[in-house]
């Protein structure tokens, strides 16, 4: 029997894949252990195999990797045998599949729930997954500022509107002031009382002074220490400040979650273009699709994929073969367009100062009747801002594309740019206005601890220059839309003067949409603290932007002459947006932690700072949970939990080592399992000859 066996053996060791091994175990002298091996781990997978087909029979047949004609068979077996079953088996078997059947239909329902799903569909069959991603991440923010709307309007705003029409046999508990001066208690919101123009109505509409003052979206709204329901006392300053943490934790969780996807995605495109390009070609169409339409955008998406592909290993190549020279222009054009961006950057936030500056200094000393002078005065920082927001990027679109980049290496690098203008806008008129509230000369803020003659109730004040941002920037982007795109969309179509043809249709750019919306986003999550209303505005701003820009997409603007891959631009947006959501957390935490509060406003009128809500909590709790909660806080505690802590990050780094390994293995498996059948397929075709 030796020499029957022996050919094969022999047959076996010319493979590829046995080969490879032997030159990575050191030659041939381990030639016969590495076969015993071979033959040893042969026979645990002979073991290992029943025990892998009783598994593959208990899962329907649907779900096996077999082909049609064993499915029918094994489920035609599958039935035969549920004959034999008792009754209490057969109702089992039969309320599982029913109740797998019932799900899955569930979810294929829930699916046509989704907001936006069609147009959004019809976007990236049109204009590729791109700019379709632009649109999804605007979804998103509107479900989020939702969320955040009816976390804040449940535990904040709800409660204090039945305490004040007395619903459910409600009342209201007011704690006096202690060891606080009654100068500092004084606050007349400037509502408007008797006859007044319109004028004066779309004014305060506009800046949120007047009639808006006093309503619930401020801050001064909530004057209330706690609200009495039957018998059970509810804290509202508690809730307040838990109700920030909530939306600003919910926030963070969700954009890591989804951050986190994209991450994938984006990880296993980077880590075989090769594999992506296959995996689009053999296995991209749904055969699912059965409406014509549906066909056709799911044919243009997987082109535009195609497309982004081709141009981005064109690049690639193109930057491969650079000559010496060529490279020494290109990066010193890159040095010079930085240079110029410095330039850009420094202009604006200078700007911005020395306005919010004037603002600050002249806004109050204007006489009262000349209102319309007084208007513009105070918001001229808003209007400088905005201005700086709507050329700085234009400026930055312009200057990259003499950069040479790829498109998504061009989308970071604009956002990153813009970034820095926008967020860096908010945080110099912050910081001006706490300049003002807290760091007044001589005995301004003595008795109060901030300057209470010029802001008596500031919380409020600056919910309403949050509000004047979030304002002006919707109405910018509506009169983009109507004064400069439609115009200009008309001009080309019919002027045939070559100034005008020049400029051509309008792109959609997409880093400079982005930046709207997370400049947006990144007002609404500082100003909420301060207008708890404001995220509800968000959510109608965020959904009428979206059929705005969606009009403009389809009517006005061409499609891009470099396509945009969605998967790397999902995860940078969320990473920019990120960004966005730490910044916001400074001025927050500077707020609630630092700055004292008002005195003559708000929930916490009897407290020095917004936190200090949190340890007279604690002090008003019983005993036990005094002691849980500073023992959770002691370094007894925390210690040991730092070390846990550390310990199952080095476990997981491990593990995660260990399974980049198994994949590398099991890659280089499948290369080697390809040669071994081509291989086999020359050998065949020898023998034949």
């Amino acid at each position: 029997e030796e020499p029957h066996g022996a050919a094969p053996v022999d047959f076996l060791q010319e493979l590829p894949s046995c080969q490879s091994a032997r030159r990575r175990r050191g030659g041939t002298q381990e030639r016969r252990p590495a076969l015993l091996g071979t033959a040893g781990s042969r026979g645990d997978a002979a073991r290992a195999l029943p025990q892998e087909t009783d598994k593959l029979a208990d899962r329907p047949a649907r779900e096996q990797p077999i082909c049609m004609a064993e499915k029918r068979r094994t489920r035609d077996s599958q039935q035969a045998e549920t004959e034999h079953l008792s009754r209490w088996k057969k109702w089992r078997r039969t309320s599982s599949k029913s109740l797998k059947k019932t799900l899955s239909e569930v979810k294929g329902l829930s699916s046509y729930l989704v907001l936006w799903r069609h147009d959004i569909h019809s976007i990236e069959g049109k204009f590729g997954t791109g700019i379709q991603s632009y649109f999804s991440f605007l979804r998103f923010l509107v479900l989020l500022n939702f969320i955040i709307f009816i976390l804040m309007f449940s535990f904040v705003t709800l409660p204090t509107i039945i305490s004040k029409y007395g619903l459910f046999n409600s009342t209201i508990a007011y704690i006096s002031p202690k060891n606080i001066d009654d100068i500092c208690t004084i606050y007349e919101p400037s509502g408007n009382r008797g006859l007044v123009y319109f004028y004066t109505y779309l004014k305060d509409l506009l800046s949120g002074t007047g009639f808006l003052e006093v309503t619930s979206l401020f801050y001064g709204y909530y004057s209330i220490d706690a609200v009495w329901i039957s018998i059970m006392r509810y804290n509202l300053p508690l809730a307040y400040l838990l109700a920030t943490f909530a939306y600003l934790a919910l926030s963070f969780l969700w954009i890591i979650k989804r951050s986190v996807e994209g991450f994938k995605q984006n990880l296993v495109h980077d880590a075989d273009p090769f594999q992506s390009y296959c995996n689009k070609v053999f296995a991209g169409w749904d055969f699912c699709i059965t409406d014509p339409n549906a066909a056709q955008l799911k044919y243009r998406s997987l082109q535009y994929e195609l497309q982004t592909d081709l141009q981005e290993e064109k690049l690639k190549q193109k930057i491969a073969e650079r000559r010496m020279g060529e490279k020494l222009r290109i990066y010193s054009l890159r040095i010079f367009i930085n240079i110029i961006v410095i330039a850009i950057l420094s202009g604006c936030f200078y700007s911005i100062y020395r306005v919010t500056v004037f603002s600050q200094e002249n806004s109050n000393g204007i006489d009262s009747a000349n209102s319309q002078v007084n208007l513009l005065v105070q918001y001229l920082p808003s209007m400088v801002i905005t201005l700086a927001n709507f050329i700085g990027p234009l400026i930055f679109a312009f200057l990259i594309r003499f950069e040479d980049y790829t498109p998504a290496f061009e989308i970071k690098l604009t956002l990153l740019r813009c970034v820095f203008v926008r967020l860096a806008n908010i945080g110099v008129l912050l910081f001006s206005l706490w300049s003002q509230i807290s760091s007044c000369g001589s005995d301004k803020c003595k008795p109060c601890g901030y300057n209470y003659k010029l802001y008596p109730c500031w919380e409020s004040d600056v919910g309403q220059e949050m509000y004047k941002l979030m304002i002006f920037d919707f109405i910018v982007i509506l009169a983009v839309a109507l004064f400069v795109d439609f115009p200009r969309k008309l001009l080309v179509t019919h002027c045939s003067c070559k100034l005008v043809q020049w400029f051509g249709h309008k792109e959609f750019e997409i880093s400079d949409n982005v930046l709207e919306i997370i400049y947006g986003q990144t007002i609404c999550w500082i100003g909420t603290f301060f207008s708890p209303l404001l995220p509800a505005i968000a959510t109608i701003k965020y959904f009428i932007i979206f059929y705005v820009k969606k009009i403009v997409l389809i009517h006005t603007c061409k499609p891009a002459a470099r396509p945009i891959r969605a998967s790397s631009s999902n995860f940078f947006f969320l990473v920019v947006l990120l960004i966005g959501l730490l910044l916001a957390f400074i001025p927050l935490g500077f707020s609630i932690a630092r700055i004292p509060s008002s005195k003559a406003c708000g929930p916490f009128r009897n407290f020095n700072t917004s936190w200090e809500v949190i340890p007279d909590t604690v002090l008003q709790s019983s005993t036990g949970l005094q002691q849980f909660l500073f023992g959770i806080a002691s370094e007894a505690f925390a210690v040991p939990f730092f070390v846990i802590l550390c310990i199952i990050m080095f476990y997981v780094i491990a593990l995660a080592q260990a399974h980049k390994r198994v994949v590398e293995q099991l890659r280089e498996q499948l290369v080697l399992e390809s040669r071994d059948k081509m291989f086999l397929i020359r050998k065949i075709a020898e023998a034949q000859r």
